[in-house]
Formats: C-alpha cells, structure tokens, sequence
C-alpha cells in the first residue's frame, strides 16, 4: 500500500499535523483486518468508496467524517480497494476549529455535514489528485479558522510539555492552575482527561522504542517510561493497541502510523 503526507499551510499549522492518503493500488476482495490505535489526536478521513470498510460495531462509516479522542483501540474490516485520505489534527482542533466540545465526540465519529455546512464530499470526489484534495481541505478549514477567535494557548503549551513526558505537578506549577481547572480545560479542548492523555503519549513512545530497540526486553522499556513494571506495559498496550507488545512486533504491518493491517 502507498501512503503519503503533506504538510499544511503556516497558517493551518496550529490545527493541523498533516494531510494524509493510504492507497491499495489493486482491489483485494479478501476480508483483511485494521486496527484503529489511540494516538492522542483527533481527525477526519474521506473514503472514495464508503462501501469498502466495516467500522467498530459492523456498520458503514460516513464517507467524510470527523472522529474525536480514542480512549482504546478498535478493528475495521476492509474488503475491496483501499483509497483513504485524511488529516491528522492538533489535540485542540475540534475545539478551535469547530467550536464543539471535544469530549462530545470521545470515541464517536461524525459526520462533516452535521458539524458544518459544506460542499466537501462533492469536492474530493472529484479532485484527481492528493495535492487537488488537499486544496480543498486546506481552503475549507482556512475558512473556519478565519470565522473562530483561536483559544486554548494555554493547552497547546500543556500538550507540548506533557508530549515530552513532563507530568502533572510540573504543568500545575508551570500553569498556575489547579488541577480542577487543568480537568475542565482538556475534558473541553482535549476531549480526555490529563492523566488519560498521559497514558496514551507513553504509549505511542513505546510503539517507537519497540522499533528502535529491537533487542531490548519488555521490561528495559516499561521501566525506561517509568511502568511500575512489565505487566502495567503490557495492560496499557493492550487497551490502546488490542495486543501486547510481543504480538504488535510479530505481526502488525504498520504501512501508516496508528493503523496497522494484521497478518494473516
């Protein structure tokens, strides 16, 4: 499968991480399994064909669609041709961008057409290229921002320190916030709790030491991002992964981060 990204515009770069495309060039008519992994950040994806994935429950997703904070993992099904795009948002985009509380949309999806009005289904069906998507995608959310007063300053400082391992007292005193306040402000921009956001950034670390450090133990990296021990890794990597750490490096075929197809 080919994926691809491209870097939004300066003046989208505080809502957006990247613009993205995953594409199976050929159809495959065997039922393959994909595992959506929490990351921490919430986003959109467009598929060409909404026929092609079976989402958590069984049913179709939208075919524009936004989706908020996962808390723990989720398997798709795909059967046919795989051609997604879509864009990976900073924590704090479903608020400043769309003014929507972001823990209304923790572990839901919605579709655009509820949140806003818009052509963009339209749009990228008939772009013939990523770079004609990303135009469209790009110019839509220019358009958004335009219309909202950017807030939550405070938050993107928060995540920053957080996303480099910092912990909770050093924020509060970094802050001068309580740790009330410091709830209320991520369970609004963020869509999940501190501490949760915590867990889920120590996560997606491990995912890249189990990469860089191919021969080390499980236990060297839990204590290396200061796991009680072995186990509490293990647990945590299975809530947001849906395997342990052993199997994640056995069999996942991670072509695009987060969403890694299983072998059979």
């Amino acid at each position: 499968m080919n994926y691809r990204t491209i870097a939004p515009p300066p003046s989208l770069a505080r809502y957006i991480s990247c613009l993205w495309s995953l594409e199976a060039p050929v159809d495959d008519m065997s039922q393959r399994v994909f595992t959506v992994m929490s990351s921490g950040f919430p986003g959109l994806i467009f598929q060409r064909d909404p026929a092609v994935f079976t989402g958590f429950g069984g049913d179709r997703l939208p075919q524009l669609f936004i989706f908020g904070q996962a808390t723990h993992y989720g398997n798709l099904q795909a059967k046919g041709r795989i051609q997604l795009s879509g864009i990976n948002f900073r924590p704090t985009a479903l608020k400043n961008l769309f003014n929507l509380n972001a823990n209304e949309l923790r572990d839901e999806h919605i579709n655009i057409h509820d949140l806003i009005k818009t052509s963009l289904t339209e749009q990228l069906l008939h772009a013939d290229s990523l770079e004609e998507q990303a135009n469209c995608l790009f110019t839509c959310f220019n358009r958004l921002a335009g219309r909202r007063q950017d807030s939550g300053t405070m938050l993107t400082y928060a995540i920053e320190i957080l996303q480099r391992g910092g912990n909770i007292p050093h924020l509060l005193n970094k802050l001068n916030l309580s740790e009330r306040s410091l709830e209320r402000l991520f369970q609004s921009y963020i869509g999940i709790s501190p501490k949760l956001y915590i867990r889920i950034m120590r996560f997606q670390r491990s995912i890249t030491l189990l990469k860089e450090r191919s021969g080390a133990s499980l236990t060297d990296i839990a204590y290396s991002l200061d796991y009680f021990d072995q186990s509490h890794f293990i647990h945590d990597f299975k809530r947001f992964s849906g395997v342990s750490p052993k199997i994640y490096k056995r069999d996942a075929a991670e072509r695009m981060p987060g969403f890694p197809e299983w072998r059979p």
